[in-house]
């Protein structure tokens, strides 16, 4: 009985956090903008960001923070960037997120929301798009837009307040590209987690290329084919996870440093109808970062 009161509480929690999402993301698409140039133009980039994560990714957790920050630029208030250290990233990334942070807050206290007020409302939501989608760790692509722009905002204002005195300490430079990191796949057998002897040549693979990249930390995402119920999938794919997430930490990789996840059925490399074996969609995903 006390585990069916557990579980009910638990299962409300997370509807309740669900109903609150949707309220402030449903607020926000109707939100008019007041106050100036800047939170206008800020109102309108977080609304784009709460629309893409609530309606492409349903992505609710990160739908309902750029709704409510959203709301706050609605209301005439100069919402700040994200804080670094409030988010889960690959410590090796931190200083290029913290530097790229300064050069912006050192842009935007020197009067870019005034000078450039579209670029500055870009900029300062790209920065948390790019922060948001690394914590999350698996779609690359987002990352790297997210990246690219902010950094191109930031140019962009660099040049609208060329002709302003300097900022009171000098923004630094953007930091080299990193390495760009390379994904290595391992298959599995149908409706095994086990690990075969051509998948532990790939995670020897991946630890060779962590070692040669300067990499100690590892993003490891589990699939499935579409044989089974998408219930099990899910769990099946995590437990490919789990399997070579233990085969890293039995090599002495550190499993704070190993970010596990499972997709189930939702992401095939091949499309197959429902209840196909597919031996492309048995894998999982190994990316040194």
């Amino acid at each position: 009985m006390i585990f069916m009161r557990v579980l009910a509480f638990g299962v409300l929690t997370i509807a309740v956090s669900g109903c609150v999402a949707g309220y402030n993301v449903d607020r926000m698409r109707t939100a008019e903008a007041t106050g100036t140039p800047f939170t206008t133009a800020l109102t309108a980039e977080y609304r784009d960001l709460t629309e893409f994560e609530a309606d492409e990714m349903v992505d609710w957790h990160s739908a309902d923070l750029y709704a409510r920050k959203g709301l706050m630029a609605a209301e005439g208030s100069e919402v700040q960037p994200e804080a670094v250290g409030d988010w889960r990233i690959p410590e090796s990334m931190v200083p290029e997120f913290s530097d790229g942070r300064a050069r912006l807050v050192s842009l935007l206290d020197a009067s870019a929301r005034t000078k450039a007020p579209e670029d500055a409302a870009i900029a300062q939501t790209r920065f948390d798009c790019w922060l948001e989608q690394q914590e999350e760790g698996h779609q690359l692509d987002h990352i790297a837009r997210c990246r690219d722009e902010f950094y191109a905002a930031l140019d962009r204002l660099d040049g609208a307040m060329a002709e302003a005195p300097p900022p009171a300490a000098p923004a630094p430079t953007p930091p080299p590209a990193p390495v760009a990191p390379q994904t290595f796949v391992l298959f599995f057998d149908f409706d095994s987690d086990v690990i075969t002897p051509a998948g532990a040549t790939v995670i020897d693979e991946a630890i060779a290329a962590a070692g040669s990249g300067g990499f100690s930390e590892f993003s490891v995402t589990g699939h499935a084919d579409r044989a089974g119920s998408e219930d099990y999938n899910l769990d099946l794919s995590l437990r490919r996870a789990d399997a070579v997430r233990d085969a890293l930490t039995g090599r002495g990789f550190d499993l704070d440093g190993i970010f596990v996840a499972g997709r189930g059925e939702a992401e095939p490399a091949v499309p197959t109808a429902d209840g196909v074996r597919e031996q492309a969609n048995r894998r999982v995903e190994i990316i040194p970062q």
